[in-house]
């Protein structure tokens, strides 16, 4: 295919309404620079395997900055607008008419890409991928300076990267990331992950989907067909329906062997083991960043962010930490203004006031009319804050004070084949605990649930929620968190102020009728609370009885492989149990 044909119509770009947090900035570097696209360019590995990358330019002649992204996917339809994670990189015009080359790869095995598939975040894929940032420095069309941005698998590699000091890279933007693959992507909670990699993997590797070519011009006629906001909304209402679809798709064999070394701790071969993540080297990392979070993410690209933000080693005036509403949105075009200002400033040197907007700054959910919609602090969470503990009573109610030593009873009961409807009515499979909120305050930082635990059975499982219920008794979750009740071992060397890390490699069964102590870390919290709101907490040990629907925003996976025994749990009341949040002062 000529590249006269492949740019013959031009691509149609898109941005989602979330761009900037709360600013504007003062100049941009370049504007209205146009899109032209080299397709399949290949780039040569140490080892000869060419990796195929489709290069976006500006039509402007120059030499610009590179914005590097490499996945697994196949990016055939990563422009046209389909709601699939392929969409994750941001869309090519809006970037390159700011006067950036967008190059973006496919990891062997995927597309034109030569090779095989290797498992998933392997360490030879970062040997890749640092690769292509090398190679990117190097063209005729780049400046040499090279810079990292997307979401998912398109952010959670920008870490380690990072943390090996490539010598072109000068900053990146990061969204929705992991930086412990094992605690954060593999397993949750203590299970292997099942659920989501059915989806991801359904949705991105059947064999039709690794290998699909759709040929650059067909790609940019049907951006303007589908890369509109009208279809999304059509989509929104039945997405649960196309998850569940996407869960039916057989994989490729090689994602299958991936997903079983997951799930098994098979994970052996020297060659083409997974790397583990960055938690560990996030100290080595030295450049600019920002990183973005999505709240409503409930079982998956929760904690990274606020890892990253506290321990990486660029210095705290050059790294910044944006906490956005919990909102559902595929494809993901969120965010491309303020990384783009953001390269402005750090790799361009423009005075935008980007080096002036506050380390941190979060999405004010419930905010009222004249109110900021943003808020900002110097840290996370906020130096001006304070942890507000609740207590669980056996009444039915939190309180601000301890309470007296009692026990509540839940029935633990999986859904299994033949369950008999009705059980609720003699045992509840629900505990709630409610809250009249006596003046306004505002929730900023981390939440977690620490509760004494005993049960009839060897194991179980917790799943926790909260909601603010608003004075006309509208819901709103505001948080949610899981655990196995045999992995409670927490490493502290790993912990951070959002999450107490817990080793799901370690499970001590319980003893029925021993009482133990859990932690159950909830997904950090971002909401103003007014005078009369309500704050529920609800737990039981089956998450599809608390399940946030993706229409409201959040992405809650509920089927873990949770044990399989029906128990009579007890939630011992009294200085053991305390819901803990962050309030502002």
């Amino acid at each position: 295919m000529t590249a006269w044909l492949d740019n013959l119509i031009p691509l149609k770009g898109r941005l989602n309404h979330l761009q900037l947090a709360g600013w504007k900035p003062g100049k941009v570097a370049a504007e209205d620079l146009g899109c032209r696209l080299l397709a399949d360019v290949m780039i040569p590995m140490k080892d000869g395997t060419k990796l195929s990358a489709d290069v976006y330019l500006p039509r402007a002649p120059g030499r610009y900055p590179a914005i590097v992204q490499f996945s697994a996917y196949n990016r055939d339809l990563h422009s046209i607008g389909v709601p699939k994670g392929t969409n994750e990189i941001g869309s090519p015009p809006v970037i390159t008419a700011r006067g950036y080359a967008q190059v973006v790869v496919t990891a062997r095995g995927v597309g034109r890409s030569e090779g095989e598939l290797r498992r998933w975040h392997a360490e030879s894929e970062v040997q890749d991928h640092l690769a292509c940032v090398a190679w990117a420095g190097e063209q005729p069309w780049s400046s040499g300076d090279v810079c990292l941005f997307g979401t998912s698998y398109y952010g959670m590699n920008q870490p380690t990267i990072a943390a090996h000091r490539p010598p072109a890279l000068k900053a990146f933007f990061c969204n929705e990331i992991c930086t412990d693959y094992r605690r954060h992507v593999f397993r949750y909670a203590g299970y292997p992950n099942i659920e989501f990699f059915g989806l991801w993997t359904g949705a991105n590797f059947t064999a039709k989907g690794v290998k699909l070519y759709v040929p650059p011009v067909v790609r940019a006629l049907l951006s303007h067909v589908v890369n509109r906001p009208y279809l999304w909304n059509l989509v929104r209402p039945r997405i649960d329906a196309i998850m569940q679809g996407f869960k039916k798709n057989r994989p490729i064999p090689r994602a299958l062997e991936n997903l079983v070394t997951f799930f098994a701790d098979t994970d052996t071969d020297p060659n083409n083991r997974s790397d583990e993540g960055s938690f560990r080297r996030l100290s080595q990392i030295d450049v600019p960043f920002v990183v973005v979070q999505n709240r409503g993410n409930i079982s998956l690209h929760q904690f990274g962010a606020y890892d990253l933000f506290e321990n990486a080693g660029t210095p705290a005036d050059r790294k910044w930490l944006i906490i956005g509403p919990a909102e559902y949105e595929l494809p993901a075009y969120s965010w491309q203004l303020e990384a783009l200002a953001f390269f402005d400033h750090v790799v361009k040197g423009i005075d935008n006031g980007y080096d002036r907007q506050p380390a941190v700054r979060w999405w004010r959910d419930g905010a009222g009319d004249g109110e900021s919609a943003w808020g900002t602090a110097a840290d996370f969470p906020p130096p001006a804050s304070r942890t507000l503990a609740l207590h669980p009573a056996a009444t039915g109610t939190l309180e601000v004070e301890p309470v007296a030593e009692a026990a509540s009873h839940w029935l633990a009961a999986p859904q299994v084949p033949g369950l008999v409807p009705g059980t609720d009515s003699v045992m509840p499979h629900v505990l709630r605990f409610a809250w009249k909120v006596p003046a306004d305050m505002e929730l900023v930082g981390p939440a977690r649930f620490r509760l004494g635990l005993a049960s009839t059975e060897i194991d179980t499982h917790v799943t926790v929620r909260l909601d603010r219920i608003d004075r006309a008794g509208r819901r709103q979750c505001l948080s949610m968190g899981n655990q196995r009740a045999a992995t409670r071992q927490v490493m502290p060397e790993f912990s951070t102020r959002a999450e107490q890390a817990i080793d799901d490699r370690i499970k001590a069964p319980l003893v029925p009728g021993e009482p133990v102590d859990l932690m159950v870390n909830l997904t950090p919290t971002a909401a103003v609370l007014h005078a009369r709101d309500t704050l529920e907490l609800a737990v039981a040990s089956r998450p599809a009885l608390l399940a946030a629907s993706v229409r409201e925003g959040f992405l809650s996976y509920e089927n873990y492989g949770l044990p399989q025994y029906i128990a009579r749990n007890t939630l011992l009341h009294g200085a053991r149990t305390a819901l803990e949040l962050t309030v502002l002062q």
